[in-house]
């Protein structure tokens, strides 16, 4: 049933992806008909970067492809991706006060694969603002799970709590950290494993482009989200062609997995997050996760996958 989905899920993406496309050149000349119709969102930045991901462990796999991704000002932007949180979720959640930035990427022609979205959350300090803390928001393939949970960008060490590929299991801790998005921005993801050692990095480097470039976002991401989809089934193949174990979704082998990340992260923190354990319960996308001494919140898979 779920391979079947899968290949339904793909045919229906690819059908809506070429007809939302064949509709993209209709929409460029609305614009040049109607330049006022055509102004780009002053509130959104544009990045064009690349993503390295470096395995070295049971076998030695790397590879990179180039992305593109957009940071809104959740406080200032007029359209903002859906199924994400608004800056007063993310200011509560962060528990800041001062703005707040998404990075994400867009959908596009009806489709969106956004592995991680990252929002960067500042403090007001009198005239100034300092980034205080951030929030990532990881998305799995294909099942379509989510984990969002706020971390220090300066460095975090947060307890693995989702099942990001078949080809690792849930042991082990991510090292993550971000910079302050500025010209350039970085983030980076190390899977601290208590068998492999440091076995798996994953790294976004980016550059700021001129708002110039960008005539129109829908052209300038067109197809991005299934470039970034194809490179993660291809080279999810290129695992399995190598003989990497399959490992099974953890809610087949341990059902309580994610009740062990919490208890694994807590062991990390030994505290919440600002230092208490307040028990307090926040709900957003669909779900509620107590914040004082469990930081992540959960969001299930859908039909087929749940």
């Amino acid at each position: 049933m779920e391979l079947l989905y899968l290949l339904c899920s793909i045919v229906y993406t690819s059908t809506t992806t070429l007809f939302l496309s064949l509709l993209l050149p209709f929409r460029l000349l609305i614009h040049r008909l109607l330049p006022s119709r055509s102004a780009v969102d002053s509130s959104v930045s544009y990045y064009e970067g690349t993503v390295w991901h470096d395995r070295l462990r049971p076998v030695r796999h790397s590879f990179r492809y180039t992305v593109r991704y957009a940071l809104f000002d959740l406080d200032k932007s007029l359209e903002t991706p859906p199924d994400h949180l608004s800056a007063d979720e993310a200011r509560l959640l962060a528990r800041t006060n001062g703005p707040i930035f998404l990075l994400t990427i867009p959908p596009s022609v009806g489709y969106e694969q956004n592995p991680l979205s990252l929002y960067y959350c500042y403090n007001l300090e009198g005239s100034s603002k300092r980034l205080s803390k951030c929030i990532a928001q990881v998305t799995n393939t294909p099942w379509g799970e989510r984990v969002t949970f706020v971390f220090d960008p300066e460095s975090d060490l947060v307890a693995k709590s989702l099942q990001v590929s078949p080809f690792m299991d849930m042991l082990g801790n991510w090292k993550i950290r971000a910079n302050e998005p500025g010209h350039e921005l970085s983030v980076s993801i190390e899977s601290q494993h208590p068998h492999h050692g440091n076995y798996f990095s994953a790294t976004l480097r980016a550059k700021r482009i001129d708002q110039t470039r960008v005539s129109d976002p829908a052209v300038f991401f067109w197809l991005m989200p299934h470039k970034v989809a194809i490179w993660i089934y291809w080279h999810a193949l290129k695992l399995w062609w190598k003989n990497v174990p399959f490992i099974q979704h953890p809610r087949y082998s341990n059902p309580s997995y994610r009740e062990d990340s919490a208890k694994r992260d807590q062991k990390l923190r030994c505290v919440g997050l600002d230092g208490s354990n307040s028990g307090e319960t926040i709900k957003f996308d669909g779900c509620s996760s107590g914040f004082g001494g469990c930081r992540f919140a959960w969001r299930d898979a859908n039909w087929p996958w749940s």
